[in-house]
Parts: structure tokens; C-alpha cells; sequence
């Protein structure tokens, strides 16, 4: 089996059985959304306490990268401080602009399935959509 085809069925299993998906009824954070451009769109619920991200989940229509990706975030954020959690993004976002990324500093386990993405430039949106949900409610001050 190629890299490619491992990488696909890596998102197509996050797709078909997403991590974390539906509604926390009990957060303090909530950010929904959307890529005009496709469609895709989500909505993200965290409980974040004392700096941490306990829990994290997400709602959301779209492509399999999109949800692949939102789900893929979910699990790596979860139990993350929140600063961890703002260099995951930018670091996620290095990795779809194409640049090498330091994998001691972001472990990528599944997510690095969505490397190839950076090669269609269209679908980055898709893939970075619930990471711009998580850098927008992490920096939105809470109650």
C-alpha cells in the first residue's frame, strides 16, 4: 500500500467516524464558521478551564478533508493548554502552505494525512476551516 493510499483511508476514516463530533452542552466557547467558497462549514464547542482545553467537539456539513480535519484537530487539542493549542495552528497552517514543520514540536499523527493537501490549493480552506474555528475561540476572551 502506497503513502497516498494509507493517507486516504486516514481521512476517510475520520470522515466516516468522526472524533468528537456533535454538541457540548456545556462549554464556554462557540464558534461557527463557514467556507463560502465550497459550502463547508462548521461549528466548534470547547469547555476551556484554568488555561486548558478539556473538551472539545464539533458539528459541521462539508467535504471529507474539512470533517477529517475537524476531527483530527478535536483529538490533538483536547487536554492541550491553550497556548499549545494557538502553535498547533500556526503550525498547521505551515504545514499547508507546504513548509517542513518540526514534528517533536507538533506530534502529527493522523493529521499528517493532510500533508497532500497543501499540493491543491483550493481544498486548504477545507482543511484549515476548523483551525481557524480554534484560533478564533481560543483568542475571544470568555466569561
Amino acid at each position: 500500500m502506497s503513502l497516498d493510499d494509507l493517507y486516504r483511508r486516514v481521512i476517510m476514516d475520520h470522515y466516516q467516524k468522526p472524533r468528537n463530533r456533535g454538541r457540548l452542552e456545556d462549554g464556554d466557547v462557540s464558534v461557527d464558521l463557514n467556507n463560502p467558497t465550497c459550502g463547508d462549514k462548521v461549528s466548534l464547542q470547547m469547555r476551556i478551564k484554568d488555561g486548558k482545553i478539556e473538551e472539545a467537539r464539533f458539528m459541521g456539513e462539508g467535504c471529507s478533508i474539512s470533517l477529517a480535519s475537524a476531527s483530527m484537530m478535536t483529538e490533538a487539542v483536547k487536554g492541550q493548554t491553550v497556548e499549545d493549542a494557538l502553535r498547533y495552528v500556526q503550525l498547521f497552517s505551515d504545514m499547508m502552505q507546504g513548509e517542513d514543520i518540526d514534528t517533536d514540536e507538533f506530534p502529527l499523527e493522523d493529521i499528517e494525512a493532510l500533508q497532500g493537501v497543501a499540493k491543491f490549493p483550493a481544498r486548504i480552506k477545507c482543511a484549515t476551516l476548523a483551525w481557524k474555528a480554534l484560533e478564533k475561540g481560543v483568542k475571544e476572551p470568555r466569561n
